[in-house]
């Protein structure tokens, strides 16, 4: 039996609507290993995000339990790392200093300089050494979303959380930071859990690959173990059958779900500011 790290046990959320209660997730159950890449998708509006925010402790819980590392979740915290599909920047910081002030809240112990260095090596990391001073505005949308991940990163937290990290991007940038994603993983291990519709990009990223049924009460319907070797590379992966496989394994599941439009809580992407530590919220 493995041993669990993070566990989502009998996980649901009910959001009030002007028709009644309108069920999302109901009796979500999944359990991680410490250090796994795992990948939730499913149609729109089967609830990935909404399980994601409860972990992330940005929604309540309707019912069931988060535990994470042996302690209950129930609010956000610096263990926990997020990353948006918007990249949630603080438009009046430069790229270090929004790497910054999340590192100064997890890291009161160290000098400014340490702390410093650790901004700047995780932005190094995903190729932004050079732009260290722009502002936002000054950024495209692929080098914003290299900060968020940076950002995430440098907090060092116990889990990361992706809510379709990628998905405004163009198809190349995409491409090009699904890469840097995986080897910046390779070389640290955190644990993830990463929302996305795109089945080659979690065939490509995942250890294991969780399937939602599609709603009302949307749960697990099916878990698709990623047997392909690591490191990844693109080229190579692509140039192995059993990629396609698995790709084909995820088609199909998804092609027998009922894609009906279905009502749903709109979405909200939660203010930056609900990415970094609570107690940053007050600066």
């Amino acid at each position: 039996m493995m041993d669990v790290y993070v566990d989502l046990s009998q996980l649901g959320k009910i959001f009030p609507t002007p028709k009644g209660p309108l069920c999302v997730v109901k009796d979500f159950n999944l359990k991680i290993r410490e250090g796994q890449f795992v990948c939730l998708i499913g149609h729109s509006g089967c609830g990935k995000s909404t399980v994601l925010a409860m972990l992330a402790g940005l929604q309540d819980v309707s019912e069931g339990v988060l535990v994470l590392a042996g302690r209950e979740v129930n609010d956000p915290g610096p263990d926990r790392g997020v990353v948006f599909q918007s990249p949630c920047l603080l438009p009046w910081f430069s790229v270090l200093k929004n790497v910054l002030l999340g590192v100064e809240q997890v890291c009161p112990d160290k000098t400014n300089a340490q702390r410093e260095a650790i901004a700047r090596h995780y932005l190094e990391l995903v190729g932004l050494g050079d732009d260290l001073h722009k502002m936002p505005r000054e950024l495209s949308q692929g080098m914003c979303q290299r900060v968020g991940i940076a950002r995430a990163f440098a907090l060092n937290p116990k889990m990361l959380l992706l809510d379709e990290p990628f998905g405004m991007l163009d198809s190349i940038t995409r491409v090009q930071l699904q890469q840097e994603l995986v080897q910046l993983w390779e070389s640290d291990r955190k644990t993830v859990l990463m929302v996305t519709h795109d089945v080659d990009e979690a065939v490509f990223l995942a250890d294991r690959v969780v399937m939602m049924t599609q709603g009302p009460a949307s749960r697990v319907g099916r878990v698709l173990n990623i047997d392909l070797p690591r490191p990844r590379h693109r080229e190579a992966v692509l140039d192995q059958p059993r990629f396609y496989e698995l790709r084909g394994q995820l088609i199909e599941f998804l092609e027998t779900q009922n894609c009906a439009p279905r009502e749903e809580p709109p979405r909200q992407e939660p203010a930056a500011i609900c990415a970094l530590p609570q107690s940053a919220r007050q600066i």
